[in-house]
């Protein structure tokens, strides 16, 4: 394996430091279990200097409204990751246990291009648009309506898939012309943290711009979401937090962007390839052990091929099994951490309970690091709890359909509307199913949405807002009508 990053420090007002008590906490590499380095543990006060920092910042600096070395800057960090692409994914896979083929797609790849993406859009965005003369009441007019950066944004981000939700933040945040506090998911530490140190040593970013903490303590993390002086805070994770952090946000009224969870569909209607469906479902569902907010974790299929899909999926899931990530040939390595493990584990004993039987898998893995054997769990319907609730683990429920009005109810019976995915031999067929269908997301016939220009984002308990995209720039935004005398 490649050589790790220099170690992880803080970043506050454009100095790298540790935390100020001192205070560390261990980085866990999950294949193994194994220490590989410490994160600084940073305290309310360190929380509180950053958010000083960002504010004073942003109030105080001309980074807001100069477009042009905003730019710049972003073009520096660009180079830098490039530059330090190979210990970036080498720490990826150490520290996430993220399989190293993911480093060409979502691990690293993508979201660096998605870097470059909104710096270009950022270099011809029209800021400023000209309504042109009316006479509202009577009174001759020239408008403008112009779009002006957010302000303090506090970046909260989760330790599946770090530096794609990293960047998908930041960079539109800072091309906007925000400042930002980065609070990376105690599990992950270190890439947000080396994602501060390029900033501070490859970059012209001026100080207060941009920081990073990594409170372990999420008392202390709180602050970022209740501080008057943070105008918005993005959120990725659970549905659960997301609405501890909209309530928190609420008395100051600042604006909440929150990607949460997904319990995603895929529907192979009855004149599909449902066995090429079912395959690529299960590997899907395998991908990084699972653990990802937009994989399709329910699939569901005509009930006269149920059993079929079932065979295939099983089959699947077998050819792939468990791999270090490390391997250029795994597909699924471990969950994030003993208490994901068991997360998971608490589940698969849930589907016995509920009456579901295990077509492979169904149980952990006792070995070093945090393994999950992949899982088909069959026997079971849309109500149960296996296919209501979001896992996070390499498990896919498979659910039966009787035509697609029934498929579509079933895809739509979830408190979630993240992704999913129609398959049908008639294209025409898919899409009309797809159109019914309440996500933000959605793959039909084999079609891929993951790209830095295509705005992600959920229905209903999925979250607010869009990431990527134009309109993942313009959630940084605030706009501003401007009238002058004709």
């Amino acid at each position: 394996m490649s050589a790790l990053p220099p170690p992880a420090q803080l970043l506050i007002d454009g100095k790298l430091a540790p935390a100020s008590d001192g205070a560390t906490y261990p980085i866990l590499n999950p294949a193994t279990g194994e220490v590989i380095g410490q994160a600084p543990d940073a305290t309310a006060d360190d929380v509180e200097a950053a958010i000083a920092a960002a504010r004073r910042a942003f109030d105080e600096t001309d980074w807001s409204t100069d477009h042009a070395f905003r730019e710049h800057c972003l073009r520096q960090l660009h180079a830098a990751l490039l530059e330090d692409a190979e210990a970036f994914r080498a720490l990826t896979t150490a520290e996430v246990g993220m399989p190293s083929f993911m480093m060409g797609a979502a691990g690293f790849d993508v979201p660096v291009e998605g870097l470059k993406w909104v710096t270009d859009l950022l270099a011809g965005y029209a800021f400023e648009i000209d309504l042109g003369e009316a006479a509202p009441m009577g009174i001759r007019s020239r408008r403008t309506v112009r779009r002006e950066a957010v302000g303090v944004v506090a970046a909260i981000t989760p330790w599946n898939v770090p530096t794609q939700i990293n960047l998908a933040k930041i960079g539109p945040a800072l091309a906007a012309g925000c400042t930002v506090v980065l609070k990376p998911a105690p599990d992950t530490p270190w890439l947000a943290c080396e994602l501060g140190r390029l900033v501070a040593e490859h970059t012209d970013i001026p100080p207060g711009v941009f920081n990073v903490v990594s409170p372990r303590s999420n008392e202390v993390a709180a602050q970022l979401t209740s501080d008057p002086r943070v105008d918005m805070v993005s959120f990725t994770g659970s549905t659960a937090t997301g609405r501890a952090i909209m309530a928190a946000a609420a008395p100051t009224l600042k604006k909440v962007f929150l990607e949460l969870g997904g319990k995603s569909a895929a529907i192979a209607l009855d004149d599909a390839d449902v066995a090429a469906v079912a395959g690529g479902t299960a590997f899907a569902a395998c991908i990084h052990a699972g653990q990802g907010c937009a994989i399709t974790t329910r699939l569901v299929v005509p009930r006269d091929r149920y059993e079929e899909a079932v065979q295939v999926a099983a089959a699947t899931m077998e050819s792939i099994g468990i791999k270090d990530p490390a391997d250029p040939g795994a597909i699924c390595g471990p969950v994030i951490s003993a208490v994901q493990r068991d997360r998971v584990e608490s589940y698969l004993r849930l589907a016995i309970e509920e009456g579901g039987t295990f077509a492979t898998g169904g149980s952990v893995v006792d070995q070093p690091g945090y393994w999950v054997q992949p899982t088909v769990v069959a026997g079971l319907d849309n109500s149960s709890r296996l296919a209501q609730e979001e896992i996070f683990g390499p498990v896919l429920v498979v659910i039966p359909h009787d035509g697609d009005d029934d498929a579509v109810r079933i895809a739509n019976d979830s408190a979630f509307g993240l992704s999913g995915s129609v398959d049908s031999a008639s294209l025409e067929r898919a899409t009309a199913v797809a159109a019914r269908i309440r996500t933000g997301t959605l793959a039909v016939n084999g079609g891929v949405w993951f790209s830095p220009d295509a705005p992600f984002g959920g229905y209903k308990q999925s979250g607010i807002g869009r990431e990527m995209g134009v309109a993942g720039f313009e959630e940084y935004l605030e706009t501003k009508t401007l009238a002058f005398p004709a």
